[in-house]
């Protein structure tokens, strides 16, 4: 007995043509199959592709929302450390007016600062160094004993003031506020920038203590250092170094040389003078002399 069967005729529309297709029903049954399931197939792809791009879209949109907040809290960072550097600034110079006046007392002399170990040659050296602080300077270890009296001007050429040029050239960045040659934002200087030739000397601008001299975030290579009652200079992105933690240097001694090292565009010098660790316009100091006296 012939299974069943479905017959189909096609006509074509030239004259005398037409074909008769005979389809097991078998197969009629499996092509409808095949239909539901790749309609059920196609269904759930298009629903699977759906929800992958409904996923991606809040990925996307989390992860703005995640960069935004990343943005404003760098730039809240940027606005808090400014606006303590501002702060300190202004702290300082109320200390430095204090102390002008005498309301203050001094913080110790240069020769005070280090605590590390010294040799007898070292010692001795010390206290002809403490002698002949003493004797140049008396008038001002005077008012850190209790006077009442102003600072007298010939303090502000004590070996220990740092009113040296570090360096001879333009000044090309000022103190106080600018814009970040980085992120074009407003910012706070904390320094002056003085152009020079990639590896021109960097000198000490006042006698004392080398208390930093390694690389620091943003700054490079960086040289502290501290010339006493409170008072440091600072020389940011050189390219070397040429003086080590501890040692005492002169004004005038190289202690390092100039670069790009840190944020920088271009070689020079970053000279910061901070009192009590704030800073303070390097201006104030180097107003009283020019380049290189």
């Amino acid at each position: 007995m012939k299974g069943k069967s479905y017959t189909f005729f096609i006509a074509s529309n030239m004259p005398g043509k037409f074909r008769k297709l005979r389809v097991p029903a078998y197969a009629l049954h499996a092509i409808a199959i095949l239909a539901v399931i790749g309609g059920i197939t196609t269904a759930a792809a298009v629903g699977s592709y759906t929800r992958m791009l409904w996923k991606v879209g809040n990925y996307n949109a989390l992860r703005h929302e995640r960069d935004t907040l990343k943005g404003q809290y760098q730039e809240l960072q940027t606005t808090v450390k400014d606006t303590n550097q501002r702060l300190d600034s202004l702290q300082s110079l109320a200390t430095e007016v204090a102390m002008t006046y005498g309301v203050l007392r001094f913080r110790p002399a240069p020769f005070q600062v280090t605590d590390l170990p010294q040799s007898p040659e070292a010692e001795f050296e010390n206290t002809v160094e403490q002698y002949n602080f003493l004797q140049k300077n008396a008038a001002a270890i005077a008012i850190s004993n209790g006077g009442l009296r102003l600072i007298p001007a010939s303090f502000a050429d004590s070996s220990y003031t740092p009113s040296f040029w570090p360096v001879m050239g333009r000044i090309t960045g000022s103190f106080g506020e600018r814009l970040d040659p980085f992120s074009g934002e407003g910012a706070f200087h904390t320094g002056v920038d003085i152009s020079a030739q990639y590896g021109e000397p960097i000198h000490a601008t006042a006698d004392g203590i080398v208390t930093i001299a390694d690389t620091h975030s943003g700054y490079g290579r960086l040289v502290v250092v501290d010339h006493g009652f409170g008072i440091t200079s600072w020389y940011a992105h050189l390219s070397a170094f040429a003086a080590v933690v501890g040692s005492r240097v002169k004004r005038g001694q190289v202690v390092g040389y100039a670069g790009l090292s840190g944020r920088s565009t271009g070689p020079h010098v970053h000279f910061e003078v901070r009192l009590n660790n704030a800073p303070v316009n390097p201006m104030r100091y180097l107003r009283h002399s020019s380049q290189g006296d």
